[in-house]
């Protein structure tokens, strides 16, 4: 007896299995069919007026039996051919798929499962074709994720190489660019109660979107806004390098946080599916820039003296050793300012200490507003400071060595009803005035003209020759 056993029903109904092969079950089925059909041939024959002793003779039923039979497994052969080779097809898809899947997951290339690859033809209206078409459509949503998947990934490798705030900004725009189809941005980051520029693209004045209405918007309410111009709109005073189709600013947070806004503009619109790319790649950038922001602080804490604001001796003669290289190579200047300020522990005695803090807070904003935009000032020790200039001779030491000491002695600190006056005493050298092979040559040359000043009456300036 056959064993015929029942399936769990499914969407479109209930079907009857009589083995684990659907073509076996399908032969099965059309040789008892064609069975069927050779033991009701006589008969129906009879009833068409064949004499029943020809209908009924052994032959006759037979033959009626193999025809019956051998439609079955004609019908069998085309079935097999004409729909099992479609579904080989469609298997073999799907087998092709699954080794795609394999080797990217350990090689990470996309292009072996590009969606055209892995299609299949749809070249029927029927269940067939349909079972295609989904087909298709799946290979289609699993590359989307797949390519989805690698932005992101690519996007946080990048996050967690930058530590810089510029930096980052900057390789995390070219990412949006990549894989949502914008062409200008801009980021923006909170410093101090002010947004500043970290990076832009394709932006003509990137600090003017800082100060737009729309961002404060964004800044304010944490909501993204996202600005559609249609065609027909005239635009004026555009601020890209083309004339968007759609600008969107989204804020980035860090738990919540405000840390700063993104805008992306494109020429078209930007896609659902490029909106919620965009959202899952902010988580990641929120968490990156959060760090960068606090590594920048870090980075400040380190390199600038608390009290007088400027950098300390530590970095100060860092930055003194790139400038010296930098002069070496190029065979340019290099001029060392030393500055003490004259008679400061008789300042501290007479006065206290809190003026004496004032007074070195003073005497460094004094000279930092004359220094040019290039030069570095660092806080050497006690009331001893250094000044480099690059590409500052002799001559250039001496005018700026006597602008800075006049007009700290042309200054006044007011402490109550008293005002407090302080003069310094400054020496220097220049580089290659003084034959010197290293940095620390040239600052002991500085420090000695320093220590001549002072031993013949101070408020001078004494460059070395």
């Amino acid at each position: 007896m056959l064993n015929i056993r029942q399936t769990k029903h499914t969407k479109r109904g209930i079907s009857m299995r009589i083995t684990r092969g659907v073509f076996c079950d399908l032969a099965i089925w059309m040789v008892g069919f064609g069975l069927c059909i050779g033991i009701i041939f006589p008969f129906f024959a009879m009833a068409l007026g064949v004499p029943t002793a020809v209908a009924l003779r052994p032959i006759f039923i037979t033959a009626c039996l193999g025809a019956g039979a051998l439609v079955a497994v004609v019908n069998y052969g085309l079935s097999r051919w004409i729909v099992g080779v479609r579904l080989r097809v469609l298997a073999n898809g799907m087998n092709d798929v699954e080794r795609n899947l394999g080797a990217v997951t350990f090689s990470g290339d996309l292009s072996r499962c590009a969606s055209d690859s892995c299609m299949i033809p749809v070249d029927s209206q029927d269940e067939i074709g349909e079972s295609a078409a989904a087909f298709n459509r799946l290979v289609e949503s699993l590359s989307a994720s797949m390519t989805t998947q690698a932005a992101v990934r690519s996007f946080s490798e990048m996050l967690t190489s930058q530590l810089e705030i510029e930096s980052l900004a900057d390789n995390a725009l070219q990412q949006f660019f990549e894989h949502t189809g914008a062409a200008g941005g801009v980021i923006l980051y909170e410093s101090e109660g002010e947004l500043k520029v970290a990076a832009s693209r394709g932006v003509r004045n990137p600090e003017s979107v800082a100060v737009s209405d729309h961002i404060m918007a964004v800044v304010r309410t944490g909501q993204r806004q996202i600005i559609s111009i249609p065609a027909d709109v005239r635009v004026e005073g555009v601020i890209v390098d083309f004339r968007p189709g759609e600008v969107i600013v989204f804020p980035i947070t860090h738990k919540s946080v405000p840390l700063g806004v993104i805008v992306l503009a494109a020429g078209g619109s930007f896609n659902a599916d490029h909106r919620a790319l965009i959202d899952l790649l902010l988580q990641g950038l929120g968490l990156a820039l959060n760090n960068a922001m606090t590594h920048d602080r870090l980075q400040r804490l380190a390199a600038v003296d608390p009290l007088t604001g400027i950098y300390n001796r530590r970095f100060g003669l860092g930055r003194l050793h790139e400038e010296f290289t930098r002069a070496v190579r190029t065979s340019s200047f290099l001029g060392v300012l030393m500055l003490d300020i004259d008679h400061f522990k008789q300042v501290n005695d007479t006065y206290g200490h809190l003026v004496g803090d004032r007074i070195l807070k003073s005497t460094c904003s004094i000279v930092r507003s004359l220094l040019r935009e290039g030069d570095i000032f660092f806080r050497y020790g006690g009331e001893e400071f250094v000044a480099v200039l690059p590409a500052a001779s002799t001559e250039d030491l001496r005018d700026m060595g006597e602008r800075l000491r006049r007009a700290v002695a042309d200054s006044a600190l007011s402490d109550g009803d008293r005002t407090v006056r302080v003069t310094v005493s400054i020496g220097g050298a220049a580089y290659p005035n003084q034959n010197v092979k290293d940095e620390d040559t040239l600052v002991q040359l500085a420090d000695e003209a320093l220590y001549r000043v002072k031993d013949s009456g101070r408020n001078r300036v004494e460059i070395s020759k």
